[in-house]
């Protein structure tokens, strides 16, 4: 198995975060000034205005690493991702300005996801490309709002793509991959720089620049990870058990919504996980603590899986898909009871 040098990774890493640490109170000092605050409501956790543009704090961070540790040769081949994260986070930045309509936000992942095809970064599962594309804009699009979904309580998000982004980290690096470990590691620690103001309390939020530059790069980074030593037919269930988090949360609200007869695209509301936990009786801190770990369990059940054999795989795949489906249940049938409003 060949294995990566770790130390340009850790120094991509404490560069990012670095960098995300001192710009990130940069960011809260200019948001107000600029006007991206975020403002308390019915349907918000936080009870005063909050400045947002953590996400560009985000975003320098990750870029100014690469550039200055990452390997040029190896980075000009992501060209398509840097782009296209750029256009969903510049959506997200405005969306958090001026309230952009779902529809213009939707086709600005739409062309960034079709840069990353065009340019060769999409899923393998079948031999015939063409069957291919809706599975990876499915996943892309998906993904990319399932963060922006996630970001719904302190810490939440940005925790969440921390641990993920560490285990993508260890999974290239494991495997000999440089370009995504790199990618991920920048990721790990432009977060980590970032959750040191936002961990509850929360003293500055990302805003959709950060979730959905988030998500889109998190979507990448599980399309780009190849297994050279295990068949596609197991290693396409690592990307997923990784993302179980946000995969989760995103298919509990859309279920509920429309169970509803809400818009599960548009209709905002305290229907996620993590406010269900907290009308379960867990305080916000435990609630997004109890879904650190869960998503920190499925990198690791991911790990494993990503060295099954084929049966193994598929016995711990599925016991993880048997769960989920237990816990969508019993947290939409409290919904039922009138446990959660």
């Amino acid at each position: 198995m060949s294995t990566l040098n770790l130390l340009p990774l850790v120094l991509i890493m404490v560069s990012a975060l670095l960098v995300a640490a001192g710009a990130t109170p940069i960011a809260q000092r200019l948001a107000p000034k600029l006007g991206w605050v975020d403002r308390p409501a019915a349907r918000k956790m936080h009870k005063v205005p909050t400045p947002l543009l953590g996400g560009i704090a985000i975003y320098l961070a990750f870029f100014v690493a690469l550039i200055l540790f990452g390997n040029k040769f190896y980075i000009r081949q992501v060209v398509s991702i840097f782009v296209g994260a750029t256009i969903v986070s510049l959506l997200g930045l405005w969306d958090d300005r001026r309230h952009l309509p779902a529809s213009v936000k939707l086709m600005g992942q739409l062309v960034a996801a079709s840069l990353l095809i065009f340019t060769g970064v999409h899923v393998r599962l079948f031999r015939t490309p063409w069957l291919d594309v809706p599975i990876t804009l499915l996943w892309i699009v998906g993904l990319t709002n399932a963060l922006n979904l996630l970001d719904n309580m302190d810490g939440l998000a940005g925790g969440i793509a921390t641990i993920a982004a560490s285990h993508f980290t260890l999974l290239a690096t494991m495997s000999g991959q440089y370009l995504v470990g790199a990618l991920a590691a920048a990721l790990v620690g432009a977060c980590l720089g970032f959750l040191i103001y936002n961990f509850n309390p929360a003293r500055i939020f990302m805003g959709d620049s950060g979730s959905l530059f988030l998500g889109f790069l998190l979507a990448a980074l599980g399309i780009k990870l190849r297994f050279p030593n295990n068949v596609y037919i197991v290693t396409w269930m690592v990307p997923v058990l990784v993302l179980g988090v946000p995969i989760f949360d995103t298919t509990l609200v859309f279920i509920s919504r429309v169970r509803r007869g809400q818009n599960p695209l548009t209709t905002p509301g305290k229907d996620h996980v993590s406010h269900r936990l907290v009308r379960m009786g867990f305080s916000p801190r435990e609630a997004v603590l109890i879904l650190y770990l869960v998503g920190g369990a499925l990198g690791e059940i991911a790990l494993f899986v990503a060295q099954a054999d084929v049966l193994t795989g598929y016995l711990v795949g599925g016991l993880v898909f048997t769960l989920a489906l237990w816990a969508l249940w019993k947290l939409e049938w409290r919904y039922q009871k009138g446990d959660i409003p």
